[in-house]
């Protein structure tokens, strides 16, 4: 998994510099917002704690965060949003799982069927790719001390670890993210970055270099997409390819 999992950090490196100051606090807003569904205390809802924390770092003022939360259950007077999983392949036959926030289902639809369209990938019956991917928990470490790093994260419960360019991946149960991530912090690892993503369970090589452009530009134009607020794919593509 190691040319997915460059790509997974490259997006990272990128993240808000690609995009608009208000697409970023928007997309936050949407993640906040369908977090909030489970509770709008981010003391008792570790998912929204994430949502929260992750706007916080993109410098996303208060009152939005808090609006954000607010329409969650309806009282900030803007139409609920709405969580949806779509499901495609795109060039080289890799699968796509498509996370999008929204008060429109059919503008959604449409926007994610044109970009498929424009770089060659077509959406999927419910059920025809989401069994390639399980969610898990993601925490992402920067640290001088990486084999002290993993070690502390093994003793945690981490499923799995990962070094990629300096930064340690520690792949979790969403049921013990939390707690992974407690246990390294008390350990002095305190996590740059925690999230909950999809993550592939089998991955497709693609090797040729056109096919590769294709991948990586589908993925960032879906990733561009207003209501989008996740995207995950399977492909394993050599690190020379994505230099």
């Amino acid at each position: 998994m190691a040319g997915h999992s460059k790509w997974a950090q490259i997006k990272r490196q990128k993240g808000a510099a690609d995009k608009k100051r208000g697409q970023v606090f928007s997309k936050l807003a949407n993640a906040i917002s369908i977090a909030a569904r489970g509770g709008g205390d981010p003391d008792t809802n570790f998912q929204l704690r994430i949502a929260i924390e992750q706007a916080k770092k993109a410098n996303m003022p208060k009152e939005n965060i808090q609006r954000a939360i607010s329409r969650a259950s309806g009282d900030s007077g803007a139409e609920k949003l709405e969580e949806v999983l779509f499901e495609a392949y795109g060039p080289g036959t890799n699968a796509y799982l498509i996370e999008a926030a929204t008060d429109n289902r059919n503008r959604t639809v449409s926007a994610i069927r044109a970009t498929l369209s424009k770089h060659g990938g077509k959406l999927s019956e419910t059920g025809s790719v989401s069994y390639m991917f399980k969610k898990t928990g993601v925490i992402i470490l920067e640290t001088n001390q990486a084999e002290e790093a993993e070690l502390a994260a093994i003793e945690a419960g981490a499923e799995d670890i990962e070094n990629v360019q300096g930064q340690i991946i520690v792949y979790t149960d969403p049921k013990t993210l939390e707690q992974v991530r407690q246990k390294l912090t008390a350990e002095g690892f305190p996590p740059t970055e925690v999230s909950l993503e999809f993550q592939p369970t089998t991955t497709v090589a693609i090797t040729d270099q056109a096919v590769a452009k294709k991948a990586l530009a589908l993925s960032e134009a879906l990733e561009e997409l207003d209501d989008v607020i996740g995207v995950s794919s399977n492909f394993d593509i050599p690190e020379d390819l994505l230099e």
